[in-house]
């Protein structure tokens, strides 16, 4: 589903920063767009920054059950800052909280939640109920096998010692 990411551009609080940029809100259904001013209300303006596909994959249906079962559900857009004449690159937009932790875990992308329209989040929830199937926890158990009756290699092999091998060496040598 192709998803339109609007980003609004905020005065700074310090001197050290002019602007402060953040994902605000997404567009289900949207048309391709590269930086299209919405709105602007005094020094905060708002863009249509990019249209991203949003897919879902069978395999991550645990994510998206963890991500709708948030008390808000969220997107969540994987930004980075770009070298363009462009402010930040949108890179991805996803419904796996899972995936966007492995993007904000290397601190190289800013990855910001947007809450999900009541509309994304029924489409969602209707592939979920489609494609999960719950995962069966097996427990792993133990080898049957008894390994406190003989201890295999024990010491090194090339030295013949009838004794255990742990013990400490005696002084047999005779000083003349």
């Amino acid at each position: 589903m192709p998803l339109g990411i609007v980003i609004r551009q905020s005065p700074g609080v310090t001197r050290w920063v002019a602007h402060v940029w953040k994902a605000v809100a997404v567009l289900p259904g949207a048309a391709k767009a590269d930086w299209k001013e919405l709105r602007r209300d005094g020094e905060t303006v708002e863009y249509h920054a990019a249209t991203l596909p949003l897919e879902l994959f069978r395999t991550d249906t645990e994510a998206y059950l963890h991500g709708l079962s948030a008390k808000v559900p969220a997107i969540y857009v994987v930004m980075r800052p770009s070298t363009e004449s462009r402010p930040l690159d949108v890179v991805l937009a996803t419904a796996s909280p899972y995936e966007a932790q492995d993007y904000a875990d290397t601190g190289e992308e800013l990855v910001e939640k947007v809450p999900m329209p009541e509309g994304l989040v029924a489409w969602i929830r209707d592939f979920v109920e489609l494609h999960h199937e719950d995962e069966v926890f097996v427990k792993r158990r133990r080898d049957k096998t008894r390994v406190d009756r003989k201890e295999d290699g024990i010491g090194d092999a090339r030295i013949r010692q009838v004794a255990d091998v742990y013990r400490a060496p005696t002084s047999k040598e005779r000083v003349h």
